[in-house]
């Protein structure tokens, strides 16, 4: 499509994280508690004639994109960025769940996680069902925000990200909401505290 942009090397090694980690969230992802359980993935885009990566954190209980992420590589390092974004403490997460790829499960985000007593979930091989609402969130990124797009460079990427994240969250109205967007579904279904 591109011959000039290189593809990203899918033939590689088995990067399948083996840890005998259960799935907690089990697919049970409606009903779940402000900042209970956050579910990410990471995905890549063209950044000039390379390849970057994103990585989101979502909310279960409003689809919210609570922290996210860009870089040149798909490590831990980017993960444990997206949770710099997070705006609020970060021990209110119970839960982070994800797929059983390298960069999601590591010393480092494991050392970050016990730092904030977070619970470790992992799907279980080869399922993306486990983690469907990160593969749809993602669905929705490539269409609505990756499509047909090179971004000049990292920065350039970044600040768009930024935009299309604010975009998502106060903007985009999601079905399994109602017809809300995630900020307005927070707002209306969290109990004010007097």
């Amino acid at each position: 499509m591109y011959p000039h942009i290189q593809q990203p090397n899918f033939i590689h090694k088995d990067t399948c994280n083996k840890a005998k980690i259960a799935n907690v969230v089990n697919c049970e992802f409606d009903k779940q508690s402000y900042r209970n359980a956050v579910v990410s993935d990471l995905t890549y885009v063209r950044v000039g004639t390379s390849w970057h990566y994103i990585c989101v954190l979502i909310d279960l209980f409003n689809r919210e994109i609570i922290g996210y992420s860009a870089g040149p590589h798909k490590t831990a390092k980017l993960v444990k960025q997206a949770f710099m974004t997070v705006k609020k403490s970060l021990e209110n997460i119970h839960i982070f769940h994800t797929d059983r790829g390298n960069e999601l499960k590591n010393q480092l985000i494991e050392e970050m996680l016990e730092a904030f007593e977070i619970n470790r979930s992992l799907s279980h091989k080869g399922c993306p069902y486990d983690n469907a609402v990160a593969e749809a969130t993602f669905k929705i990124i490539k269409t609505e925000f990756v499509k047909d797009q090179t971004f000049m460079n990292l920065a350039a990427l970044k600040l768009q990200l930024a935009d299309y994240v604010n975009w998502f969250n106060n903007h985009r109205i999601h079905s399994s909401l109602g017809y809300l967007t995630p900020v307005a579904y927070r707002k209306n279904n969290l109990k004010k505290v007097v």
